[in-house]
């Protein structure tokens, strides 16, 4: 499986030009691509208090985008995530499209990140990332979430072999977003394909650093912290291999963790 990252600059609060950037990439994209992966918020960036303008409602122009260049394309696009906004919340949705443009799955981001004044204006999401996409069983999460090993490990025990990640990182902790990435493929025995963003807001300088971990944590492809187009082929079969050679899922005591796990 041919996979590739774009690494983009976000334009602050400018749906139609990252839309127009999207399409830029994709054009130039190798056409043995079988899965494309987008950044966190790539529509709106972090333009958090205009949201109520400009996020996406019901994600419905988002999913009609992807759709379109899933298929034109032929490729899968995990869709990094959006805003989105219903007439009840608003949240922070990764949609991810199969290449006949079918949405195959919609997971919006369980842990806020404070830090950045998500919980003032997005709601948390309630359920797994969990999808199947070329005959594989996949799993989405966004940014922070990474920092929560259970909740990765959670999607891992639904039978996650490629965990795509994608985000806002900023550059004053890329230390803890190479090292958390690369811990969690090798905790997980998975492929991780985590898709910063480069470039600056108004707050922040991002990271960039796009990654493509196997499962035995050797990185197969990272970018810099420049725009590019990040990709690296992988081979699900490594997954059980590495998952045979040593039997972590096997050896679990949930049964004792239980024992041990704080009451409130």
């Amino acid at each position: 499986m041919n996979i590739a990252c774009i690494q983009m600059d976000i334009a602050f609060g400018a749906p139609e030009k990252n839309k127009q950037t999207i399409v830029r990439y994709m054009e130039q994209m190798a056409r043995d691509v079988d899965v494309v992966v987008l950044p966190e918020l790539w529509t709106t960036g972090y333009d958090l208090t205009r949201l109520t303008d400009i996020a996406d409602e019901n994600g419905e122009d988002t999913k009609t985008f992807l759709s379109s260049l899933a298929r034109t394309y032929d490729v899968h696009i995990v869709g990094g995530s959006v805003a989105k906004k219903t007439d009840k919340q608003m949240t922070n949705t990764m949609y991810v499209v199969d290449r006949h443009g079918h949405v195959v799955s919609e997971y919006s981001k369980l842990h806020l990140f404070k830090l950045m004044d998500e919980h003032t204006y997005l709601q948390a999401g309630e359920t797994l990332g969990v999808f199947e996409l070329a005959h594989t069983t996949c799993a989405g999460v966004i940014c922070y979430d990474i920092r929560f090993p259970e909740w990765i490990r959670a999607h891992t025990l639904h039978g996650a072999e490629v965990l795509f990640v994608v985000a806002e990182w900023p550059l004053a902790r890329l230390h803890h977003w190479r090292t958390l990435l690369m811990a969690r493929a090798i905790e997980n025995q998975c492929y991780v394909v985590a898709c910063n963003r480069a470039g600056k807001d108004p707050n922040n300088t991002f990271a960039g650093h796009s990654m493509i971990i196997d499962p035995w944590g050797n990185v197969l492809a990272e970018g810099d912290e420049q725009e590019a187009i990040i990709s690296a082929n992988i081979d699900i079969s490594e997954v059980q291999h590495v998952r045979g050679r040593i039997p972590i899922f096997a050896d679990r005591r949930p049964d004792v963790y239980k024992i041990f796990e704080k009451k409130d």
